[in-house]
């Protein structure tokens, strides 16, 4: 069967000979042949010249995403298995993949796989797709995943906004195996943490934040902290833990999330830290008019730049919180802020604290710029697939 061509405006192939995965509406000419959403196409130059192959998807800002640049090698079964091969390869060369562990074992873009994200959680796997042309795959990658891993059971997730113009996508719920009749336990630096695969913020665990949480630790010994947007607790008992936290408050507005935190701290024999259903917007004013201070706080909240047209709203909004923030420490406080919008830059975000400084009096230095655990690659092709911010600062 013929594959249809897709062909590219004049002077628009350069990125796509440099890898990048994403074929944007606005670089195509014209399309040769009569493919469905979802189907396997061509990439050639305005001149003629093959480029790549990809999936197509009329619906979508991004008409085609790239995955071989090899004009002989077909999108088939032995393709996506190389490709997940290849992911799970690297994922034991990190030293995952351990009995009672967790990770992402396939990170879209940054292991060729755009589209398709896997987490794992001890004997169980949590599938995303955000693109339509993977999802039409759905089989055809479960039953890959299976021969390579033999989960017990396989849950199909949707994170909002993350496939926002793709399409008719798979509903969530369980598609492979026994479904979890309950949290899975996983352990994580020492520290076991009951998760929900099957409902819990986006797989059921912050996976990217696993050596961050660690190096905010070795700044905590003796410190009273206060954990914004904690989540599941994380953070706090990793502090309070391994990090020797002298005294943990912890916050979400998830009441959700807050009930697996507690439950997390019993499970630990954790006594010091306590958590709290509050909005970090309204509580942290609060905790300054009560002359509350902290010696460390971590900032962790949710994406605030879901798009580019928020952007400006989005560094508003992360000035207000690191400024409320930066009130609540005392002198040599350690702040830990982060960011997981992909539109806010490194640069951004440093703007951001050097406006906080600037209003604030404060003198604010940033010891460590860190990025996401391994297990969440960064493509040196696809720059978009670095997302997560976490800066561990001095605040005099």
């Amino acid at each position: 069967m013929s594959v249809a061509k897709v062909i590219l405006q004049p002077r628009k192939a350069r990125p796509f000979f440099g890898r990048h995965p994403w074929v944007l509406d606005s670089a195509i000419g014209q399309i040769e042949g009569e493919p469905r959403d979802g189907d396997e196409v061509e990439l050639f130059t305005a001149e003629g010249q093959f480029v790549a192959r990809g999936l197509l998807n009329s619906a979508s800002r991004i008409r085609v995403r790239l995955y071989t640049w090899q004009a002989d090698q077909p999108l088939d079964e032995t393709f996506w298995r190389q490709r997940l091969e290849s992911a799970v390869r690297l994922r034991k060369i990190l030293g995952y993949l351990q009995p009672e562990g967790a990770e992402r074992l396939v990170f879209s873009e940054a292991d060729g796989l755009s589209g398709l994200i896997v987490d794992r959680y001890r004997d169980y796997l949590a599938i995303e797709f955000t693109s339509l042309g993977m999802a039409l795959r759905q089989e055809l990658l479960v039953g890959l995943l299976v021969e390579l891993l033999r989960p017990r059971g396989m849950v199909l997730r949707r994170e909002r906004g993350t496939a926002r113009g793709e399409g008719a996508m798979p509903p969530q719920g369980p598609c492979w195996g026994q479904p979890p009749d309950g949290p899975v336990f996983i352990t994580e630096h020492g520290v076991r943490y009951g998760v929900d695969v099957c409902e819990g913020q986006k797989t059921g665990f912050f996976l990217d934040q696993r050596e961050n949480r660690l190096a905010a630790a070795r700044y905590m010994h003796g410190r009273r902290l206060l954990d914004v947007c904690c989540y599941s607790g994380a953070f706090a008992l990793v502090c309070a833990l391994r990090g020797e936290a002298r005294e943990v408050l912890a916050i979400d507005s998830s009441a959700r999330a807050i009930a697996l935190a507690r439950a997390n701290a019993e499970l630990n024999g954790v006594a010091n830290v306590r958590f709290e259903t509050a909005d970090a917007f309204s509580y942290l004013p609060q905790l300054a008019a009560e002359g509350q201070r902290f010696d460390a706080v971590i900032l962790d909240p949710p994406k605030f730049a879901q798009r580019r047209e928020s952007l400006e709203a989005a560094l508003r909004a992360y000035y207000q919180l690191n400024r409320m923030a930066v009130d609540l420490l005392a002198p040599d406080g350690v702040l830990v802020t982060c960011s997981c919008s992909g539109y806010v830059s490194r640069e951004d975000f440093l703007h951001v604290l050097a406006e906080v400084a600037q209003r604030s009096g404060r003198t604010i230095q940033v010891l460590e710029q860190r990025g996401a655990a391994p297990d969440h690659p960064t493509s040196a092709s696809c720059l978009e697939s670095e997302y997560l911010k976490c800066f561990i600062c001095r605040v005099e």
